[in-house]
């Protein structure tokens, strides 16, 4: 069996691989922890084809320690007890764990007090942003390295060590720098993907050499587009969200372009509908009904049709008036939650004991539900509301408001009642 060309060509050592300077150079942290004889749990993130497996797999050798692959989606119990039982042998087990986010609760229940105690070292890779997506009991575990889009120097240097190495085309084959240029442009840091094009091209290539036309029949079908660590998916849903905040359609349109290419229309719809809370709010209540309708209609009818009302309601986002009334507010409350939480008034309990009848809440008194005090005595003055905004339904807020601010709550519902 003939294994491919990238498999082939995987560095063996620290000093083989391609970019990730910042990690492997002369004072990058995984060369100085090699140095050190030093190794603990890490997570690399980051595209694809960036060398993340490839530099697990070297830390391992260079450390001369034993290790493991897992897949964390096809993976199951008893591939990790045979794995236990291995670390526990041999005193310390290095797990190089690929697509890490997709570990579900039951593998890290087993894996989690290994990892704790330093048996397994584990080593996830992903290309998915750990912030968002790897689970919190895994992640504060590990320390967190990313891995960036190769460089067009780093893909030739690897294109042009493919064809000279003796585990690659071995010096039988040439290539055109026009040939080289386009597998660059094309592959957007994947050295992978970069690779797999070059094998394609010479099997097809006549006289062994290799043109620019035999590399564009394997890439004019390609979009020269992807998800890289600097332009990434939740990257570019913080681009799309900052554009419609900053009332600009055409940048707005342009990142709903490059995320129609995920082809994921729900996790744009879950943003939209974010945005339309979070950005434009109070100023335009009505826009949160629209931009529901219009994820709903994207659903139904799925890509590429999609992105019509998707887009439609981007623009409709843009154009709208802004506010952040309500979101500052709510973020004010929980700034509070998170310093301390006051105990609320004991006449506000589902089943308040120790209360008389007359000083508990009674729920026929419509005329006095408005002049109660709800937040707890050390906060009663507290106001989260900031000043509102200028447009005409905010206005109106605002005048109820300052309305109810004018009567003066109580906590006193005896005196209340009467």
């Amino acid at each position: 069996m003939r294994q491919p060309l990238a498999y082939r060509l995987r560095p063996q050592t620290l000093d083989d691989i391609l970019g990730q300077k910042h990690l492997t150079g002369k004072d990058g942290v995984i060369r100085k922890c090699i140095e050190n004889d030093t190794i603990f749990s890490m997570i690399f993130f980051g595209p694809p084809g960036t060398g993340k497996t490839t530099l697990a797999r070297v830390i391992a050798s260079e450390l001369k320690k034993p290790y493991r692959q897992f897949n964390a989606v096809s993976g199951n119990k008893k591939d990790l007890d045979q794995i236990f039982l291995e670390a526990k042998l041999s005193g310390q087990l290095i797990l190089i764990c690929d697509e890490v986010h997709r570990l579900n609760k039951d593998k890290q229940d087993l894996l989690l007090p290994h990892v704790e105690d330093g048996s397994i070292i584990l080593i996830g890779a992903t290309t998915a942003n750990p912030y968002h997506s790897i689970n919190p009991a895994i992640r504060s575990r590990c320390h967190l390295f990313e891995f960036h889009s190769l460089t067009t120097e780093d893909i030739a240097q690897g294109i042009n060590n493919a064809l000279k190495s003796r585990e690659g085309l071995n010096n039988e084959y040439t290539i055109d720098d026009d040939a080289i240029k386009l597998i660059c442009d094309t592959v957007n840091g994947d050295i992978r993907w970069a690779l797999n094009i070059l094998e394609i091209s010479a099997i097809i290539c006549k006289d062994k050499h290799i043109t620019r036309n035999e590399v564009e029949e394997n890439t004019h079908n390609v979009n020269n587009r992807s998800f890289s660590s600097e332009d990434g998916y939740y990257d570019l849903l913080s681009a799309l969200q900052k554009s419609i905040r900053g009332s600009d359609p055409n940048g707005a349109l342009y990142y709903l372009a490059l995320l129609a290419q995920s082809g994921n229309e729900e996790a744009i719809g879950r943003r939209l509908l974010v945005i339309a809370y979070e950005d434009i709010g109070l100023a335009n209540p009505q826009l949160v009904s629209r931009t529901l309708t219009a994820i709903e209609s994207a659903e139904r009818v799925g890509f590429p049709e999609a992105i019509i009302p998707l887009g439609v309601q981007i623009i409709d986002l843009c154009l709208s008036p802004k506010s952040r009334t309500g979101t500052d507010a709510i973020h004010k409350a929980q700034e509070i939650v998170n310093t301390k939480a006051y105990d609320m008034p004991k006449y506000l309990r589902l089943t308040p004991v120790g209360l008389a009848k007359d000083e508990q809440y009674d729920y026929g008194r419509y005329d006095c539900f408005h002049k109660i005090q709800y937040l707890p005595d050390e906060l009663k003055d507290l106001e989260l509301l900031p000043s509102f905004n200028s447009n005409r339904y905010e206005k109106q807020l605002q005048a109820i408001y300052e309305e109810l601010k004018s009567n003066k709550r109580t906590n006193d519902l005896k005196r209340l009642y009467r």
